[in-house]
């Protein structure tokens, strides 16, 4: 019975969770949890890339002896290396503001459409394309390596360990989510060296052993091996999503809620750019054709402003505040960014002639709702663009825990919603790396029967999530 070492780095935490299958199902067991705290010099904000490192390190050495590693992580950001190797600076986080303009000055130079029908891509100002844009290393740099697979090559330290997991690349605006490969051409389009995009692996392919120090100092068998899994977090999350059917929309639902459909080939209309939908890849060849809806992010940092520990205690409260009271767009620009949440609320619903919200109670309400809008107006988007009818939603990730907004989502979009596994990444990942060593057929079959899984079906209040819906803007 193999053992496979699961590392899952989020937004704001990392984990090493331990997967194996046994008797028929998978067994999750988490060993190791760390902080993953970003941190700003001289005005940039930066991940701290070695602390997380250290973090798995530790988690591996918890973890006992393993028979495999597998590494996914949050999307697009990445680490630059010099011709030896070596990082040349600290990555820069997703949400700091180096990259502000440049998405508008890629688009005249280039065009949406034409940029549309490469990579398929969601137009965030973060996407990789527009950082490497804003990059000053990027002229001493001979290689980028996305978090995940720079992570695997310190672990392994080989030269032939230098790649880019295809589910993770297909985030960064320069993958061709046609051909499943670089599109060289792009970069060079926009003055990008080409010869700094690794070769493509898929999830499942070997990429090479724990470096012999490592293992003596963890305390492992030698010759475990590192995996390519679905390294970006969303696609693990995914391959764990417990559908039994095509015909099901997901909500991977965290810091940010990835909200789709699982689909075999990318939507790349017109229509869909200017709804802006994404389309990036998934496990198998698999297009994941999706939208970022701004998430949990909103509530996390509402709780941060009030140093609130007691979630569980407002969200019952919630629960029995006025419906509908107020209602804001998650997207809105104004929610990015870290700061106090519970007065930017307050500002947009003001902006918007809408009283705010009175307390907290009243405010983690209009969070859930607005949430659940805005679930509801995705989905019913990525139905009509894509012409896939859908007949239940899967939750999972941590949103799997939040009773409320999971019958909220249900009320709102009028299916039944499926909550569960919380920790599908994780999921995902490990089943994925059992799967490689040939000891799983059907992930989705093996999650149905290893994991609790609770549903929620729609209660009658069409009108007023329509009423609800009408004080938002409108749909691009």
């Amino acid at each position: 019975m193999s053992v496979h070492a699961a590392v899952d780095l989020g937004a704001s935490s990392g984990r090493v969770m331990t997967v194996r299958v046994d008797g028929g199902r998978a067994h999750l067991t988490e060993v190791h949890r760390f902080a993953n705290r970003p941190v700003r010099v001289n005005g940039t904000l930066h991940w701290d890339v070695l602390a997380l490192y250290q973090g798995v390190l530790d988690g591996l050495r918890a973890a006992g002896p393993v028979d495999s590693v597998g590494i996914d992580s949050w999307a697009v950001d990445y680490g630059l290396l010099d011709g030896d190797g070596r990082l040349l600076g600290n990555p820069v986080h997703y949400r700091d503001d180096r990259t502000a303009g440049i998405m508008q000055a890629v688009s005249a130079r280039v065009g949406d459409a034409a940029l549309y029908q490469v990579s398929g891509l969601q137009f965030l100002p973060f996407n990789t394309v527009y950082q490497l844009l804003a990059e000053p290393a990027l002229d001493r740099a001979h290689t980028m390596l996305l978090i995940p697979d720079l992570l695997a090559y310190w672990l392994t330290g080989a030269v032939g360990a230098v790649g880019a997991e295809a589910t993770n690349a297909s985030t960064t605006g320069l993958y061709d989510v046609r051909a499943r490969a670089w599109s060289h051409d792009l970069a060079r389009r926009l003055d990008l060296p080409p010869g700094i995009l690794p070769p493509l692996r898929e999830p499942g392919t070997p990429i090479g052993a724990l470096r012999p120090e490592l293992t003596a100092d963890l305390a492992l068998p030698g010759g475990v091996g590192v995996t390519a899994v679905a390294s970006h977090d969303t696609a693990s999350a995914v391959a764990a999503v417990p559908a039994s059917s095509e015909r099901f929309a997901y909500i991977s639902s965290g810091t940010w809620s990835l909200v789709g459909l699982e689909l075999p080939a990318p939507v790349l209309t017109e229509e869909s750019r200017l709804a802006n939908f994404t389309n990036e890849g998934g496990l198998d060849g698999t297009i994941r054709y999706l939208r970022n809806v701004m998430g949990l992010w909103i509530l996390q940092e509402c709780l941060r402003a009030w140093d609130e520990a007691d979630l569980a205690g407002l969200l019952a409260a919630a629960a029995q505040a006025p419906p509908f009271a107020a209602v804001v767009d998650p997207d809105d620009p104004a929610f990015l960014p870290p700061g106090d949440m519970p007065a930017r609320i307050a500002a947009y619903c003001e902006r918007t002639g809408q009283r705010p919200p009175d307390g907290r109670a009243a405010t983690v309400r209009c969070v859930l709702e607005s949430l659940a809008l805005a679930y509801r107006r995705t989905l019913r988007e990525a139905v009509r663009l894509s012409g896939r009818d859908v007949e239940v939603v899967h939750v999972v990730g941590g949103g799997a825990r939040n009773t409320l907004l999971c019958q909220m989502t249900a009320d709102a979009t009028g299916l039944p919603v499926v909550a569960g596994p919380v920790e599908a990444a994780a999921l995902g990942n490990g089943l994925v790396q059992a799967r490689a060593h040939g000891e799983v057929d059907d992930i989705r079959d093996l999650v149905r029967r290893s994991e609790p899984l609770q549903t929620y079906h729609p209660r009658d209040g069409e009108t007023a999530w329509n009423r609800a819906e009408s004080r938002l803007p409108t749909l691009p």
